[in-house]
């Protein structure tokens, strides 16, 4: 098994610049004091702007999210500028449409850039695009830089669009506006930015970006899924919230649960790219099979979005998957010479799984706490409940053991995929399948 990468820091600092001392991270510049006080700003004018679409709960949430933005802008640059970037991006979104939601298709710049739901399609032809990038850059490490920017662009986009979309629905009735984190189509746009965000920041720590394709593939699964359910539900269209979600427990619930989710993938496929390289000069298909079949499997589970037997659209995308994960492993010893070594590998799956683990744990608690409000009890073993917990005691048992016992490498790798299975059946599965209080997340 292998070994945790010497002098790896245990915690989130050199987020930005893997050369940069613990000691000078701790020391705030004038730009970290400028950009607060530009947040501040920002949340000042939103609070006497906006004031009276919000209740305290959220005042007090946007007055706490200024020094939490502030902490993650100093931890990790990058995220300054694009805050910084989607600020101007959705100020001008706002300024084109005059408060006149008529206008998305009127205004240029709204009905082909700026609207939420331009943007947001902008986010699913990137993501998509910057695969490809990625997957090229494993031949051609020269243009990987490619994969990179149009990630960054999908982020951007799709973040821009989520704040317009927050925007769009107080401009169509004051009891339509609500927060983007509320049905399948908002949250795949969430699930896909918190993926990227996360990935993007291994990326750089870790000075690689071999892991790009593998990563994007769960993302651009996503992006597949939420066009999908666009053209075929109309899901883009922004709808008065159900009265179970109601509540401002849902604004940190699902944020907390997506951050678990997004992670748990990202880990996954890291598992998965650890696989592919353990398997470099493996020359028998035989002790392939365990991970095709895996790699099958996660292909072959969104066919369950049929509605009346099996779906054109899903069985296309499974047999697309199938090729793809036999395509990998076809040409196994080529992208095997191009990853990072197994300790780089078996660390970032550490990371992810472990601050995945913290998020879901904390949503899970916030979840609680949001049924006591609604239902009267904490906890009703809803289906939904259920496999929550058992998500939750995956990944706690994934986390005990290589504390405890040393968990590494194949292992680890496998089960992160096992993992993933059991985590999109808790997410998608369970609304589909099992009836329960959570059944207005059906599809």
């Amino acid at each position: 098994m292998t070994q945790p990468v010497a002098g790896a820091a245990d915690n989130w600092d050199d987020l930005s610049d893997p050369g940069q001392s613990r000691l000078e991270r701790g020391r705030p510049t004038i730009v970290d004091a400028l950009f607060f006080l530009l947040l501040a700003a920002g949340a000042g004018f939103a609070l006497m702007r906006y004031s009276q679409a919000m209740d305290s709960y959220e005042k007090v949430i946007l007055v706490l999210t200024v020094p939490f933005l502030t902490w993650l802008g100093w931890l990790w640059r990058p995220l300054r500028l694009l805050m910084v970037a989607m600020a101007l991006g959705a100020g001008l979104a706002l300024w084109l449409y005059q408060g006149d939601i008529a206008r998305a298709d009127q205004a240029f710049l709204l009905k082909y850039l700026l609207s939420s739901q331009s943007a947001i399609l902008w986010m699913c032809a990137l993501f998509v695009v910057a695969t490809f990038c990625y997957w090229l850059g494993l031949a051609s490490p020269t243009s990987a830089w490619l994969g990179t920017a149009l990630t960054w662009g999908a982020v951007f986009s799709g973040a821009t669009g989520m704040l317009v979309r927050w925007r769009e629905g107080h401009m169509m009735g004051p009891d339509i506006g609500h927060i983007p984190v509320s049905n399948l189509y908002e949250v795949f746009v969430l699930f896909s930015l918190v993926t990227a965000l996360f990935y993007l920041y291994y990326e750089r720590r870790y000075a690689t970006r071999a892991l790009g394709g593998f990563v994007l593939l769960i993302i651009t699964s996503a992006v597949v899924f939420l066009l999908w359910y666009s053209f075929t539900r109309e899901a883009y269209q922004i709808q008065p919230l159900v009265p179970a979600l109601k509540s401002w427990w849902m604004k940190i619930h699902v944020p907390a649960n997506f951050i678990g989710y997004g992670t748990f993938s990202l880990a996954a496929m890291v598992g998965f790219a650890y696989l592919v390289k353990q398997h470099g000069q493996t020359r028998s298909w035989l002790k392939l099979l365990p991970l095709f079949i895996l790699g099958v499997l996660l292909a072959a589970e969104p066919m369950v979005f049929r509605t009346e037997g099996l779906s054109v659209t899903w069985m296309l995308y499974f047999g697309i998957g199938a090729v793809i994960v036999g395509t990998i492993l076809l040409f196994r010893k080529p992208i095997s010479e191009r990853l990072p070594s197994f300790e780089v590998l078996d660390d970032i799956m550490y990371r992810a799984i472990a601050i995945g683990f913290a998020f879901f744990t904390v949503a899970t608690i916030l979840g609680a706490l949001w049924a006591a409000d609604a239902w009267g009890a904490y906890w009703q073993w809803d289906p939904k409940e259920t496999w929550a917990l058992i998500v939750w005691l995956n990944y706690a048992a994934w986390l005990h053991l290589r504390m405890l016992k040393g968990l590494r490498g194949t292992m680890a790798a496998y089960w992160a995929l096992v993992g993933l299975l059991i985590t999109g059946f808790a997410f998608l599965g369970v609304n589909m399948f099992l009836s329960g209080l959570h059944s207005y997340g059906a599809l």
